[in-house]
Order: structure tokens, then C-alpha cells, then sequence
């Protein structure tokens, strides 16, 4: 396997559309978790991925929230995600 880097925009050179995703990040969790960093690069798909996110997470649906974490949980860890 390859190393590889993604560039990101650190929080104190972020303007624009990146500085809000990432003030939304921290009213959300209290910090600006890596994935939304490595998106940092390309605003729109931030901005989209978050829309994403928060439509499967706290979106109408018969799950509870928790059972929404759980169930993300438990798919990241079946596919050996380390995030």
C-alpha cells in the first residue's frame, strides 16, 4: 500500500463557504472531525456531504438516533474503517 496525503485547509486559513461548514462542524460536535477536514479542498462536496449526513442522521425516519450511530457503527466496522 501507498502513503498518500490530502492537503486540507486548516481552520485558521479557512474562508468562504469552507469557514462555515467548519463553524457548523464545531456548533454541531465541539470540533472539526478529520472527515470533514479531507473535504475541505473542494467546498461543494463539503457542503453537500454534510447535507448528506445530517438528512441520514437527524432526518423524519422510523430509527432513533442512537440506532442510527449503532448502525453506523457497526457498517464502519464490518468494512475495517478506522475512523
Amino acid at each position: 500500500m501507498s502513503d498518500f496525503w490530502i492537503e486540507t485547509v486548516p481552520p485558521d486559513a479557512a474562508t468562504g463557504a469552507v469557514k462555515q461548514e467548519y463553524d457548523a462542524a464545531i456548533r454541531r460536535a465541539g470540533r472539526i472531525w478529520n472527515i470533514v477536514r479531507v473535504m475541505s479542498p473542494n467546498a461543494s462536496l463539503m457542503r453537500t456531504s454534510m447535507a448528506f449526513y445530517s438528512a441520514l442522521m437527524v432526518g423524519p425516519s422510523g430509527l432513533s438516533r442512537v440506532q442510527r450511530e449503532a448502525l453506523a457503527t457497526i457498517t464502519s466496522q464490518a468494512n475495517h474503517c478506522h475512523y
